[in-house]
């Protein structure tokens, strides 16, 4: 446990040097609570302008996510599971509002299969 926290701790650091790094978290419709926020921290490279890949927790497991932004505050989302991922891949679409300095809220409609949810993400820019 200790290994997989400073090698996040490390990564997190070299990432962020470059200022292209954000930290993001999104509460379910279904479950407003604090667990909601801690059970989905993720963690994106802003590739370019337009591109933002990464990962970010699911429970006990990690999924793969890309973002492409379209406008300034609209952007187009894709996550996956790392097992069975083109069967679980999650589209979405979403709108990224300043808050204050590099804090955004993130409202977001995605859909899986016949499953749809509307959420409210927390994003910070490093």
């Amino acid at each position: 446990m200790k290994k997989t926290i400073l090698t996040t701790v490390v990564a997190l650091f070299f990432l962020s040097a470059s200022a292209q790094v954000r930290v993001m978290s999104n509460m379910q419709s279904d479950s407003w609570s604090l667990d909601s926020i801690t059970n989905n921290l993720g963690v994106g490279y802003q590739l370019n302008d337009k591109v933002m890949v990464g990962f970010q927790s699911n429970g006990d497991d990690y999924d793969f996510i890309a973002r492409y932004n379209v406008s300034d505050n609209l952007y187009l989302s894709a996550q996956m599971p790392t097992e069975d991922a083109t069967d679980n891949l999650t589209l979405g679409v979403g709108m990224s509002i300043k808050v204050w300095n590099s804090l955004y809220v993130e409202p977001n409609y995605t859909t899986r299969d016949d499953e749809d949810s509307f959420n409210i993400g927390l994003s910070y820019k490093l």
